[in-house]
């Protein structure tokens, strides 16, 4: 049971928003995007493997399973030749484990969204959101009001997503977009730098999300929140949650 509305959205003029759970349903991040991501990544480092984009990239990956190593989560083994056979199969079995552990990591999310982009780009990718959302971008797009996107998944990935819906592009109707590049999602200070790039104050932010510890760090951060539940039951002790953007109704 949700606790009773405390929010004023009148004094909201920026909706800051999750992807996962929230616009866009659990199930085709997990089913569709991961899989083929998982799927595609060793041709894909073999075809780029000449990339200085990619190389850079593999070196992160490098140094994240190093730092893995060290805190003692026991990563895959890594053999390096300088870009060569090697490094591409030790790099394919540590973006699988990582993958596999559902992992934040900045060089995962970067690499994923580059191989999202071939999918989106020869087709075998589109983009998927809730029913309600193409209608509330609209509503809150006419009203005057910013719309922006804060996902772990690349900043890359997440205009791919909102530009390939079978429905329409609502890419027009985001102003910005924030990956991890900005800090992680349950850190109160990644919201006050996110405030800060856009200019705005932190209450007149409205941040929604499917996970409460993201909530929690935006409104340590002063931001408006809610969680939203797309399934399942709504007991989310301390926070104000919402079902659908419906209930988000800003006069």
């Amino acid at each position: 049971m949700s606790l009773p509305s405390s929010i004023d959205y009148s004094r909201v003029s920026l909706l800051l928003l999750d992807i996962e759970g929230t616009t866009t349903p659990i199930d085709f991040v997990y089913k569709r995007l991961f899989p083929y991501a998982g799927r595609e990544v060793e041709s894909f480092l073999r075809a780029h493997s000449d990339s200085d984009e990619i190389f850079s990239l593999i070196r992160d990956l490098r140094a994240q399973r190093n730092a893995d190593e060290a805190s003692s989560l026991q990563p895959t083994a890594w053999r390096d030749d300088d870009g060569g056979e090697a490094t591409i199969l030790s790099a394919v079995d540590y973006v699988r484990w990582l993958m596999a552990k559902d992992s934040k990591c900045t060089a995962l999310k970067s690499l994923q969204g580059k191989i999202w982009q071939q999918g989106f780009a020869n087709g075998e990718l589109h983009g998927e959101v809730y029913d309600d959302v193409a209608p509330a971008f609209a509503r809150w797009h006419e009203q005057g009001r910013e719309i922006c996107i804060y996902s772990s998944g690349s900043v890359l990935a997440q205009r791919l997503l909102f530009g390939s819906l079978s429905s329409g592009d609502l890419t027009a109707f985001i102003s910005n977009y924030f990956d991890t590049q900005v800090g992680a999602k349950t850190a109160g200070e990644s919201y006050r730098k996110i405030a800060k790039e856009l200019g705005r104050s932190a209450e007149e932010i409205l941040f929604v999300s499917d996970a409460p510890k993201e909530v929690a760090a935006a409104i340590e951060a002063g931001f408006r929140a809610v969680v939203c539940v797309r399934d399942g039951e709504a007991n989310v002790p301390g926070f104000e949650v919402i079902r659908s953007f419906e209930e988000i109704r800003i006069r």
